[in-house]
């Protein structure tokens, strides 16, 4: 490989461009510019991969009688107002609003999905362009005149888009498998939530195949083995409070102690950390409680509905429900549980900046489970062995995000040279 084809040169991101076109939207008041067969797109039908499902088309007349243009396939499209930052390649004629930029590589001098990963790289860069000024916008003299570093060999940047094209390939298949997987646990969900586990280790067969399995209660059928009764009954339900923010000594004390800004965390059985911790004396000079080791916890406010389960001692503030299982209840059962109820707590939160569920639900709330400590064991682990499938593609899939952003500093920038034998070399 000669030394040559690792070169790199600056230039304007225009200078790399046969022309760039700015579009527009047909008056929405003539019914004859809509509903054609090409498709049209604003900033807001933009999402991470690109362009997401397509909610309008434009005829021909509507192209005619208004600024909009028709990128053509193979073509960047760059959002420059309202989302600012967003691309695409069209992947078919597309016309475009005002908030988007078509852009025309030229392919003498560069390749179209190199340039597509190094203005992925450089999106923070580019939505700079618009900070400080009354447009909210990248102008388009601003985004032309964009420097750019590039390697002068087009051989050169299409093994870098390639190589980053199939990390790409990569994290969408791992993001399919986590979407086809959630579809089944939440249909195995479904099914253990109202049919249960029998005797036998399997799944009871449905009412419509085997009635005399199941009992009829005020929320509908249940198998027999269940019971319908108060939460509070079957385990002790308690929250928490946050101590004095401004007494020092009641805070880093090393209790581990769950607040709303620990939600992000939530959903993923366990909560292992927290942001923050109190102290024993914050314990005793407040309403917060150490709450035992697989004690299940909910919020109440803001995010509604997020769960999990403590692996260890922890205290709560008092946007959370906490409640501790025993004899009678299971806290792998409870947890999802709540998980398979998650809408029905979003749907009854109320308020008009804050959501909220107030205590008095709580006091009333029902649920279904089996007499048997060892049915509802067996439920847990069912739910268990599909989400850890699920855990685990996650964990891959954020290896592979940090492994393709590490990829586009390195390659994007020529730290890390691509290796380009003769014979790829001589085909260019």
């Amino acid at each position: 490989m000669s030394e040559a084809v690792n070169q790199w040169c600056n230039a304007e991101f225009g200078e790399l461009c046969l022309k760039l076109v700015n579009g527009g939207t047909p008056s929405t008041s003539v019914s004859s510019y809509w509903n054609g067969k090409i498709p049209w797109v604003t900033g807001a039908d933009f999402t991470s991969k690109g362009i997401g499902e397509i909610r309008r088309y434009v005829s021909d007349s509507g192209i005619n009688a208004s600024s909009t243009s028709v990128v053509s396939p193979g073509n960047l499209l760059v959002v420059t107002r309202t989302g600012v930052g967003k691309l695409a390649v069209a992947k078919e004629a597309i016309a475009i609003s005002q908030d988007i930029t078509g852009v025309y590589p030229d392919g003498n001098k560069v390749d179209t999905k190199f340039i597509y990963y190094l203005l992925l790289k450089e999106l923070d860069e580019l939505k700079k362009l618009n900070q400080g000024t009354s447009i909210n916008g990248i102008i388009r003299s601003d985004l032309e005149k964009h420097s750019v570093t590039i390697p002068k060999e087009i051989i050169v940047q299409q093994k870098i888009a390639n190589v980053l094209s199939t990390i790409d390939q990569t994290i969408e298949k791992t993001e399919a498998l986590i979407e086809k997987y959630q579809q089944i646990k939440a249909g195995l969900m479904h099914d253990l939530f109202t049919r249960g586990i029998g005797a036998d280790g399997k799944l009871r067969p449905p009412r419509e195949q085997a009635p005399e399995l199941y009992q009829q209660t005020s929320i509908g059928w249940i198998p027999k083995e269940w019971e319908y009764e108060l939460l509070d009954k079957i385990c002790q339900r308690g929250s928490g409070h946050t101590p004095n923010k401004n007494i020092g000594a009641y805070w880093n004390g090393g209790v581990k102690w769950v607040s709303l800004a620990d939600s992000r965390k939530l959903d993923k059985l366990y909560i292992s950390d927290t942001d923050l911790e109190i102290s024993e004396l914050g314990l005793q000079n407040s309403s917060a409680v150490l709450h035992p080791k697989g004690t299940v916890l909910m919020t109440r406010d803001a995010g509604v509905g997020k769960s999990a389960i403590m692996p260890e001692p922890m205290a709560v503030s008092q946007h959370f429900m906490a409640w501790r299982c025993g004899e009678k209840l299971d806290s792998y059962f409870l947890y999802y549980w709540l998980q398979n109820n998650k809408r029905t707590f979003e749907n009854v939160a109320m308020g008009s900046t804050i959501v909220t569920i107030g205590l008095p639900f709580f006091k009333k709330l029902k649920l279904a489970a089996p007499i048997s400590m060892t049915e509802q064991r067996a439920i847990g682990e069912r739910m268990i062995v599909a989400e850890q499938h699920i855990f685990s593609l996650r964990e891959e899939l954020g290896k592979l995000k940090y492994k393709k952003s590490g990829l586009m500093h390195d390659l994007l920038t020529g730290k890390v040279p691509v290796k380009v034998d003769q014979a790829e070399a001589a085909h260019v």
